[in-house]
């Protein structure tokens, strides 16, 4: 699997501030590889390097062995946080003007569309101006615009925002279908539930710098410990007694014990106590969602002390 996009220690500055620095990954052909950080973090001014809207101060972006205003911008699909078709025009001139602009044969194009139309339930609809679309229709179309020209690369930013259940499925199966078929994926969303279940890899960033890069396998591993969450009226004094226990929450009937690193969790749940009030109790590694919230709000309750991130 090669790599498509290579990021080499990216620097961005406005007005002397600092908006990144120093930040590179790679994403592989085939691969979703998702960017993340709160808002302000960088991601926005990262991606808009990459499409050549703005160019670095520092390192390089290589695209297929090319850098610079020499990167094929036609081989590359980006789906943006802030929608916008034309519209009082119709789905089918919309897609095909989106085409012809990335140098795509129109009568591929328009088969494409077509195809594309059909399977997202949109049949019948390419003749329909954009401005009569439902919200949801209109997300559809717009997803399919950035497709339309089988870009190498497609970067997503916040595909799944304002889709109901349904849709997001649907734009699910479509990104895998797509990874499957060896385009690159470079996913941004702050739906980290959905993150953490379509990416291979993942690169987080935090005002402007790296702070966890690495296989989503690999980051659950050496980043997130194991938590057990306990339904029932339990003393939290008499939970604080237990072994390994490295933070305890607890609010009602329901007590979140947060493991100590490196912790067997079958061992460790034979240690608790015949006494113990259990309705229900699950155990599992601390969430994307849970690493996200500890570094955004920099309180690092998931890092032990000598940790770094990935």
């Amino acid at each position: 699997m090669g790599t498509v996009l290579t990021v080499k220690d990216l620097g961005k500055a406005f007005k002397e501030r600092k908006i990144i620095s120093n930040i590179s990954f790679e994403v592989n052909q085939g691969e979703i590889m998702a960017i993340l950080g709160p808002n302000g973090a960088g991601k926005s001014t990262t991606i808009r390097n990459i499409m050549g809207i703005m160019y670095p101060d520092e390192g390089t972006i290589t695209f297929h062995h090319r850098q610079g205003e020499t990167i094929p911008r036609n081989k590359i699909g980006y789906l943006p946080e802030e929608r916008g078709l034309y519209k009082n025009v119709n789905v089918m001139d919309i897609l095909l003007y989106l085409a012809e602009l990335k140098d795509y044969p129109l009568d591929r194009a328009k088969q494409r569309a077509l195809t594309y139309l059909k399977k997202f339930d949109l049949e019948g609809k390419e003749k329909v101006n954009v401005e009569e679309l439902s919200k949801g229709m209109g997300q559809k179309v717009q997803f399919i615009a950035p497709i339309i020209h089988e870009p190498e690369l497609l970067i997503l930013d916040e595909p799944f925002s304002g889709l109901d259940p349904v849709s997001q499925e649907l734009f699910k199966q479509e990104i895998y279908q797509l990874a499957k078929n060896g385009t690159s994926i470079l996913l941004s969303s702050h739906q980290m539930n959905l993150v953490e279940e379509m990416a291979d890899r993942l690169f987080m960033i935090h005002r402007g710098q790296k702070v966890i890069y690495g296989k989503m396998e690999d980051v659950k591993t050496e980043y997130a410990n194991f938590k057990c969450t306990i339904r029932g009226f339990n003393n939290k004094a008499a939970l604080e007694q237990l072994p390994d226990i490295n933070r305890l929450e607890q609010e009602g009937d329901q007590s979140i014990l947060y493991l100590n690193k490196d912790v067997h969790p079958a061992k460790w749940l034979q240690q608790l106590p015949a006494d113990l009030q259990i309705q229900e109790l699950t155990i599992d590694r601390v969430s994307l969602h849970e690493i996200f919230i500890d570094i955004a709000t920099d309180r690092n309750l998931l890092q032990e002390e000598g940790d770094v991130y990935a």
